[in-house]
């Protein structure tokens, strides 16, 4: 994708700027004074919730005392390649701003960690149950624009199987695939098709059951994206009914990995998740006219 890593170059030279202010010892509202801004802006660049135009990183090196060139040649490159035609030029208008940065995120991560409760995960889901799926959570949204998300959707999961993949861990509520999203034929595709990508050498899928109850983030779905460059955090995505949030504070990141470990070890293996998904999609092909079970061989 042509947008691919922006939002990771972005990120990486918020780092860099975040460490530099450190290393003079200098506060936030110092470095503003200095640069004839707000407070705030400063803030925004450091956590890479806003752009870095070279000026702006060219004047920071002089008020940092940045000598060498090399490094400053670097610093402005990245903010050039940060602020370069991204994801919403190829895919258009998506409706919402922040479907860029998740996607920008999900494909420069090398390790991702999910927890669905409600629905398949994307990355697995099939065009007709995506297709059901966002027609159910926005009934207004426009049909040429239901269209780009699902196509955008499909484009996504060559993550998967793209040469390099990243490492996927997803945690599936056992509600999540009893859900009947479209009809009973889309189910037992989208089950048939969980099963399928779960064979993945560098796919785990791990079902809560029901029996389980109550477990953290049993309220609030999330993923968790691990970065290949050491100096950039891991992030949280959460979703909400209005908006979303990207996390990336220590003590809101210890938080999410304790609830990683809790689930992991509350969920069924791997290979009873599998069994269990196989239980599901018999439940829907059960539904199915005759006609529809049957193989080729045996019509």
């Amino acid at each position: 994708m042509a947008g691919t890593n922006l939002t990771l170059r972005r990120r990486q030279l918020a780092s860099r700027l975040r460490e530099l202010r450190h290393a003079t010892g200098m506060t936030v509202d110092q470095v503003a004074q200095e640069l004839l801004c707000s407070p705030a802006k400063i803030s925004r660049m450091e956590t890479g919730q806003r752009g870095v135009s070279q000026r702006d990183v060219r004047d920071l090196c002089r008020i940092y005392g940045i000598s060498d060139d090399k490094l400053v040649t670097q610093l402005m490159t990245l903010a050039r390649e940060s602020r370069q035609p991204g994801l919403k030029q190829e895919w258009g208008d998506l409706g919402n701003d922040a479907i860029y940065v998740y996607m920008d995120l999900e494909a420069a991560a090398v390790s991702i960690t999910e927890l669905q409760t409600a629905f398949i995960p994307g990355l697995f889901q099939t065009e007709e149950y995506a297709r059901a799926l966002i027609r159910g959570l926005l009934p207004r949204i426009d049909q040429e624009l239901l269209e780009r998300r699902v196509e955008a959707r499909m484009k996504r999961q060559l993550l998967l199987t793209q040469t390099e993949p990243p490492r996927y861990w997803t945690f599936i509520d056992e509600a999540a695939l009893l859900r009947r999203v479209g009809d009973a034929a889309t189910m037992t595709d989208q089950l048939e098709q969980v099963l399928r990508l779960a064979q993945a050498p560098h796919v785990t899928v791990q079902v809560i059951p029901f029996d389980v109850g109550a477990y953290m983030s049993a309220d609030g779905p999330f993923v968790m994206f691990k970065m290949k460059d050491p100096a950039v955090s891991e992030v949280v995505y959460v979703e909400m009914l209005d908006r979303v949030e990207y996390l990336e504070k220590p003590a809101e990141l210890e938080i999410y990995r304790e609830a990683v470990e809790i689930i992991r070890a509350a969920a069924l293996s791997p290979n009873e998740s599998i069994r269990r998904i196989a239980e599901a999609k018999s439940y829907f092909s059960a539904a199915l006219p005759r006609s529809d079970r049957l193989s080729p061989g045996e019509q």
